[in-house]
């Protein structure tokens, strides 16, 4: 099954974002097949993940295309989300690691975990 697209949330210059609406579930489907964030601009990407099981579980960047990724045989970047109310932030990232041929970048769940991914932007300066 293909992966499910969950998009940006941008962050807001001087401003603020509501932290309550917008991440998306990590259901079964989303364990099972992973996240796209299609037109992706790694270097300007914050994923933010809760996680509510009992156990400790990964999430997973995976690493890009070669190419653009020049960097892919790096590997993905995999990192534990603590257990019951752990919430863990991960980037900025480099395209030249985890940009794919498509643009897109591509996230992955352990089995077993329960929780919320969001997918930050950071504002470009102007």
């Amino acid at each position: 099954m293909p992966r499910t697209a969950v998009a940006y949330r941008n962050l807001v210059a001087n401003s603020s974002l509501n932290g309550a609406t917008g991440p998306t579930t990590v259901d079964a489907t989303l364990v099972t097949n992973g996240v796209v964030i299609a037109n992706a601009v790694p270097e300007l990407t914050i994923l933010r993940a809760t996680h509510t099981d009992s156990t400790a579980h990964d999430l997973i960047v995976r690493a890009g295309d070669n190419p653009p990724a020049l960097a892919a045989g790096q590997g993905d970047l995999t990192v534990e989300v603590a257990l019951t109310s752990g919430i863990r932030y991960f980037g900025p990232f480099e395209s030249g690691r985890f940009l794919q041929s498509d643009g897109a970048m591509h996230i992955d769940f352990e089995t077993g975990f329960v929780g919320t991914i969001d997918v930050l932007r950071i504002p470009r300066a102007t």
